[in-house]
Order: C-alpha cells, then structure tokens, then sequence
C-alpha cells in the first residue's frame, strides 16, 4: 500500500497554509489519498526520472534499500557541506562571507541549471510559490550561516543552527519514541557546543540561530519542490532565486575580487561541496526518508562539523564534545530505527 502518511508530510498540507503549518498538517494526513496524474505534489513517476516514493509497491525488501540509501545520503551530504564550509572560511579575509556566499550559490545555480535544463513552462502559481520560497530560504540560510561562522566558531555554529531541524522533527512526530530520540540529539548538540557557548558573539550566535529557523524551512520547500518538480528541476531553480538573492550584497561587499582567479578557483570547490553536491543529495534523501527522520539525522551535523573543524581550522575536540558526538550519533541511529518501524507498521 501507498506510504501516503510520508508522501503528505513531503509534500505538506495543501490549504494554502504557512510551510510549518504544512508539516504538522501533513503529519496528521489521512491513509488514502486518490492523486490524479496532473495534480500538483502527486508522487514522481519513473517515466519523470525520478526516484520511487518509500512504500510505493517496491515491497518490504526495496523500501528498506531506500531507507538505507537515504541514510546514506544525508550522511553524505553532510560530510560535503560541513568540510565546505571549513574551506570557505579560509577565504573570508580575501572577499568576506558576503562574497563567499554569493560564489557559492552563484557558481551552484550555474552549475545545476547548465546540468538540469529544468523546463520553465507547465507549472501552476502555486509551483513556483514553492520555488520562491525554497529559493528565498536557502538564500537566506547561506547568507546568515556565513555570517555567523565569520564571528563564532564553526562547531558552535552548527550546533545552534541544528536547533530548528529539531524543532521540526518535533514538530512532524507521530511516534513518542521520536520525541525521545528528538531530545537526545538535543542533549548532544548542546553539550557539543557548551565549551564554546562562553563568550560568544551574541550577533554570530543570533545569526545562527537564524540561519537554524530557515534551515527547517528549507527542509519543508525542499521536500514540497522535489514532490511537485521531476528530477532535480526544483532545486535547480530554487539555487537561481537564491543566487538572485545573494548576488547584490556580494558584489555591494566584495566588488571585482569575486573575479580573482585566486578566489574563483576555490569558491568553485565551495560551491560543489557547499552547495550543488549537499543539496542534490538531500532532495534525494527526502524522497525515500520521512521528514521528521531526515531532520533528526541533520543533527548529525554538529559532529560533522567539530571533525571538519579539527581537520581544516584546527580546532580540537574536548571529552565533553566527544561524548557529544555518541550521543547524536546514537540519537540518528534511533530515528532511522523509529522510522524504519513505522513504516513497516504501515
């Protein structure tokens, strides 16, 4: 049968409600949906190139592959967007984040764009709401997490941005047990961060904290965007809105030093590892994991993020973080188990 509980929390209510209202709607949606072929947010079909849904009559043994599969995924992505983002900060005293950010999603946009050829006509207003706000979030995401590691270091950064994904997963939680595995990656992020709590800038910690609020919103688009555009199309229009977004505040702070061969090289590997790669992966992770599993294993990164920072800036992990570290790991390793569950229940 049709795993309509996890295609409802992807794609959100469709009432015209505010993106969390979507999430905590769809977490309550009904078990039979009749979707028509045309229909925005209907499941991707394989004629559109786009991966199967979890549950959608691939039988147990397939939708446990897909679970792996995006585990794997999410972890990955991790791994991308974290070590990029210890590389783009040696080049904050050449261009400033400002002039970081915008090669970075500048260069993605072009990147996806050349790659996706998505096809601009045939979608309804309410698509390209969709893409306008999953463009605007992940713009603003970048443009505040930058800020924010230019003043804090990058582990406590991290560790204050997880707090929306979350909130989120609290949020789209049908399961006590997720409310539990919610907390115990709560537990760890902030005990990750306590060494670097003191004396931090309050305007990087609050950058952060921002960039955190749109990071759960960027998960809610992301998911919306990959239900209602095939392939990889949303994504790649959403990285040009953001560009749109990010570019005059980069030329306004860093001017013609954006075309220094010395900067281009390097934002170009930012680019991938921040942006194209990452974000690519985790569109894909959301059509085989449910939204509130993906977002408690994005508290996985905090961890990434301590061993990025060890291995590229330098900074050294306490006993305390790597206790930090068991923890969110083990609160990742319970979510997929959770997940895992319910949707065999299902």
């Amino acid at each position: 049968m049709t795993n309509t509980r996890s295609h409802a929390v992807m794609t959100g209510a469709r009432s015209g409600a505010p993106a969390w209202a979507g999430a905590a709607a769809g977490a309550a949606a009904p078990t039979t949906t009749a979707p028509t072929a045309t229909a925005p947010g209907t499941p991707p079909t394989p004629a559109s190139g786009a991966a199967p849904l979890p549950g959608t009559g691939t039988g147990t043994a397939a939708a446990g592959r897909g679970s792996l599969g995006g585990i794997g995924l999410v972890v990955a992505a991790g791994l991308s967007v974290h070590f990029g983002s210890a590389v783009a900060a040696l080049l904050f005293p050449r261009v400033g984040a400002l002039g970081v950010v915008t090669l970075r999603v500048t260069i993605a946009a072009v990147l996806l764009l050349a790659v996706c050829r998505p096809r601009l006509r045939g979608h309804s207003r309410s698509d390209w709401a969709v893409i306008g706000a999953f463009g605007v979030a992940l713009g603003g995401m970048n443009i505040l997490f930058y800020q924010a590691i230019d003043r804090i270091p990058l582990g406590p950064a991290v560790t204050l941005e997880v707090l929306g994904p979350l909130l989120l997963s609290v949020l789209t939680a049908r399961r006590a047990v997720s409310l539990l595995w919610a907390g115990l990656a709560l537990a760890g992020v902030f005990l990750l961060g306590r060494d670097g709590f003191d004396g931090l800038d309050p305007a990087g910690a609050g950058f952060a904290l921002g960039a955190g609020a749109l990071c759960a919103v960027y998960i809610v688009c992301n998911a919306r965007a990959g239900a209602r555009f095939p392939r990889l199309d949303g994504l790649a229009l959403a990285m040009a809105v953001a560009a749109l977004v990010s570019l005059p505040l980069g030329v306004g702070s860093a001017g013609g030093a954006l075309l220094d061969p010395r900067v281009l090289g390097p934002g170009l590997a930012v680019a991938l590892l921040s942006s194209g790669l990452p974000y690519t992966l985790e569109l894909l992770a959301l059509r085989r994991l449910p939204s509130a599993t993906f977002a408690v294993l994005m508290s996985l990164s905090p961890a990434i993020a301590a061993l990025a920072g060890f291995l590229v800036l330098g900074q050294s992990l306490s006993t305390g973080q790597c206790l930090a570290v068991a923890l969110v790991v083990a609160a990742g390793a319970g979510a997929v188990r959770t997940g895992s569950a319910g949707r065999r229940e299902r």
